[in-house]
């Protein structure tokens, strides 16, 4: 996900789109254990994306 994107989103559709992607990142490492995912790169792209949408959803406590 882009920050451009994350950036239009209002606090409760950051909170949608988190439980999204940790789902999303539980399904990735299940199938990493079972040897079904090919794509180890979208594990790290996954991660990373949680990372974004939780700054921004600290930034917009601050605020």
């Amino acid at each position: 996900m882009k920050t451009k994107e994350v950036k239009k989103l209002t606090q409760d559709q950051l909170f949608s789109e988190l439980e999204k992607l940790k789902k999303e990142q539980f399904n990735i490492r299940f199938k990493k254990k079972n040897g079904q995912v090919t794509n180890t790169a979208s594990i790290k792209t996954n991660r990373r994306s949680i990372a974004k949408v939780k700054t921004f959803i600290n930034l917009n406590k601050a605020k």
